[in-house]
């Protein structure tokens, strides 16, 4: 039940933005010339409405009685995986030769996911002086990152990737995400947003009287696909306006931590929150220990104690059935949903509680259940019970799961004390890779198990390693 949340956006009267028409009175860009064909690379991810955008241009296209040929290549397109609509135009049919745009000839990027635009399928196309790029620099991991978790997912390495391809004076690179979901309520309007982006600039040969056509005969919410694209145009013109009637509906970034002291903080004060103030004393102390070695071993690094401050929160924030449940029912869970839906909904969960949850014949596998609103009052219970956690008296305690991940806490503990009595600056690179062997712990119940075991032989090789006194290789050899 219920709906998506219509956006609060700001009346801003300097602005002079008709918010159901924010593009009036701006004028009908140039087009750009079409020598022999004009390609438009589309690219994103699936089940975003990438496609769609490839199919209203190609539409475009025929309305104006132009030759448009279009090539969809969808990949594992209903698994959020990358897609690419190769949209070709020309004046007319006769000058089509091929539906793939060859390598180095793409004349304009629209690129609604800024991973795949930055993938190499889609960088052979590009040409230094010759193609221009529109971009949702907003980043979203691929069906591929469920594969390769630790898959390069870096906003600036991915938008200078772009731009070193192309020229930096000839990419464009806009949160379209983030403002249209503002302006609209929904993230799917980001890429008619892009498109009207994309279209201001000059770098569409087509009428806006043609695309708006096509958006018509497509017949799937008409006016919210109008308007996301005039936001779009309006965007290119004046982007500050824009911005300040998004702002007060625009998600808040979270405010970056850069020293290790800060870093320390947050995280007690998390761990406090998750069981006790001693418990976050314990965390305090080995990174304070960790710090102290490091110090007097190479003075001013921490690259162990950062990875110490990282990785051991992470064990001892393990997300168990009293965290879960507080996680529910602090407020924050509630705001979020009531900030994105409206009307008479319910909140439903699906959840497969150790002791209750049955097993999957062939696998072994605990088997979800769906379980009613009511669950939110059982979590309010279950969470001010987080004092049990880890005692005789703790019901969930006695699984494999919950004993496992408590023993890693004092695994951790022992093997970095370990390390601290022989650190010194030959084997500093060593002990910090120790330190984030962590990292390869991830998931949950069988899948946690997988990884763990994994980790644990790594740790073993790494340790024998340094206590053998082998030196950290150089990434060279």
């Amino acid at each position: 039940g219920g709906d998506l949340k219509k956006p609060q956006t700001q009346n801003v009267t300097s602005s002079n933005i008709d918010i159901m028409n924010p593009a009036a009175g701006l004028p009908e860009p140039t087009e750009p010339v079409i020598n022999g064909t004009y390609n438009i690379l589309v690219t994103g991810i699936g089940g975003t409405g990438v496609i769609t955008v490839g199919a209203l241009l190609g539409m475009a296209a025929h309305i104006e009685n132009k030759g448009a040929s279009i090539l969809d290549q969808t990949g594992l397109a209903q698994k959020n995986g990358a897609v690419m609509s190769h949209v070709r135009i020309a004046n007319n049919a006769d000058e089509l030769s091929g539906t793939r745009i060859p390598n180095r000839q793409t004349d304009l990027v629209v690129g609604c996911d800024l991973v795949v635009a930055a993938g190499q399928d889609a960088v052979q196309t590009y040409d230094l002086g010759r193609t221009r790029a529109i971009i949702n620099d907003h980043v979203v991991p691929v069906a591929a990152f469920t594969l390769s978790p630790d898959l390069a997912m870096d906003r600036d390495i991915l938008t200078g990737l772009v731009a070193d391809s192309i020229g930096r004076e000839q990419s464009e690179f806009i949160n379209s995400t983030k403002l249209a979901t503002a302006l609209m309520g929904d993230s799917i309007a980001a890429n008619l947003f892009l498109l009207g982006v994309a279209f201001q600039r000059g770098t569409i040969p087509l009428s806006l009287n043609s695309i708006e056509a096509a958006i018509e005969l497509n017949g799937i919410a008409v006016d919210a696909n109008k308007r996301s694209f005039a936001w779009g145009r309006k965007a290119a013109a004046d982007q500050k306006a824009v911005e300040e009637i998004a702002l007060p509906a625009m998600p808040k970034e979270d405010v970056a931590l850069d020293t290790l002291d800060q870093i320390v903080a947050k995280r007690m004060e998390r761990l406090k929150a998750y069981q006790s103030g001693r418990y976050a004393k314990r965390y305090g102390k080995l990174v304070a220990s960790v710090l102290a070695a490091e110090e007097k071993a190479s003075p001013g690094s921490t690259a162990i104690s950062g990875a110490v401050a990282r990785y051991f929160y992470k064990l001892m924030a393990y997300k168990d059935e009293y965290e879960v449940a507080r996680l529910y029912t602090d407020g924050a869970f509630a705001a979020k949903v009531n900030d994105q839906f409206e009307g008479d909904f319910k909140v439903k969960f699906h959840l497969a509680p150790p002791i209750f949850a049955k097993r999957h014949e062939e696998t072994g596998h605990l088997i979800k259940k769906e379980f009613g609103p009511w669950m939110m009052k059982a979590f309010g219970v279950l969470a001010k019970l987080r004092f049990l956690r880890g005692s005789a008296l703790d019901p969930f305690g006695k699984s494999e799961e919950r004993k496992s991940e408590r023993a890693l806490i004092g695994e951790y503990e022992k093997t970095m004390q370990e390390v601290c009595e022989t650190l010194n600056a030959e084997n500093l690179l060593l002990a910090a890779e120790i330190a984030e062997v962590p990292e390869q712990i991830r998931g949950y119940g069988h899948v946690k198990e997988q990884h763990l075991a994994v980790a644990r032989a790594m740790r073993e090789d790494l340790l024998s390693r340094y206590h053998h006194g082998e030196a950290q290789p150089l990434a060279a050899e």
